[in-house]
């Protein structure tokens, strides 16, 4: 790993770490709690115990009455799904779309570490690009985010149906999956591609959806003609932003795969969240946290 790398790695770690231990591991512990009840032991019936936990067996074998006593099974598994497509390096403010999506990523790593579950991060662009399985341990949070900060895609596309298909079938029991993008995977008509993935991803997994954007996204700013060009696709136009019928266009245009996409994540009871490139996601992670509790 080159000094640079290292330490923007660093500054990530030192940072996200500590916002994790002071800030989100209740917060995380309380939103996403484990996948149920698991045996423990049994014991003697007390008076105001759940006669519903009787043990029968082992009450007609002792002759006293016992009860099966169950503790939270709270290990997780967390997959990250990042969003690595072109568009992710889009800024207008200090942050760009991959440099927030890191912190955000880094973060929830941290979180899920301190609660002692496993973390893997999937990275996908119009295809996946990379897996890395769930492990725990620094050095393994360490390799997740310097994957996070270097990363290189083979294609600029976005096809989030395909990274939803692939959390599926790579991993066998139930999972906390989290969804880092901008949500941009639109068909013909502006309407989201991944809804057959998402309807049977969520079936198996419980996915949230952490939306991430620029502002001048929604809103483009009169600033004269300006040449556009789509980082996915390479093409390239001249755009007059003075003329407000386009501005106004491109907000409903925005504005319509923005509500299509909120509709079709809560008809499937998705928890979302949006966070903006110039908002402190601190804020908003931790009021996304509790609304989940």
């Amino acid at each position: 790993m080159d000094n640079d790398l290292l330490k923007k790695v660093r500054k990530i770690e030192i940072k996200t770490k500590a916002l994790s231990h002071q800030i989100f591991a209740g917060e995380y512990h309380s939103a996403f709690k484990g996948r149920g009840m698991v045996f423990s032991e049994v014991r003697e019936y007390q008076y105001g115990d759940d006669v519903r936990s009787m043990d029968w067996n082992v009450t007609a074998r002792l002759r006293s009455p016992y009860i099966k006593v169950f503790e939270e099974e709270r290990e997780l598994t967390v997959v990250l799904l990042i969003d690595v497509s072109g568009s992710r390096y889009f800024g207008t403010t200090d942050k760009l779309k991959k440099d927030l999506m890191a912190e955000i990523a880094a973060v929830l790593s941290f979180s899920a570490s301190i609660n002692n579950d496993k973390v893997g991060a999937l990275f996908f662009s119009s295809k996946v690009e990379k897996f890395i399985p769930p492990k725990k341990g620094r050095s393994h949070l360490l390799r997740i985010i310097r994957e996070l900060v270097e990363f290189q895609p083979e294609d600029n596309g976005t096809d989030i149906g395909e990274a939803l298909h692939f959390l599926t079938n790579a991993i066998k029991k139930r999972c906390t999956a989290f969804l880092l993008s901008d949500m941009m995977d639109t068909d013909a008509n502006n309407h989201p591609r991944y809804e057959d993935a998402l309807k049977i991803a969520v079936n198996k997994h419980d996915i949230s959806v952490i939306n991430i954007y620029d502002p001048k996204e929604r809103e483009i700013p009169n600033v004269g003609m300006i040449r556009i060009r789509d980082a996915e696709t390479g093409r390239q136009a001249w755009v007059d932003t003075s003329n407000a019928a386009v501005r106004n266009g491109f907000a409903k245009w925005n504005r319509d795969i923005y509500d299509d996409t909120i509709h079709l994540l809560r008809r499937y009871k998705i928890d979302t969240v949006s966070i903006c490139t110039d908002q402190d996601y601190v804020k908003e992670l931790i009021s996304f946290f509790k609304n989940r509790a």
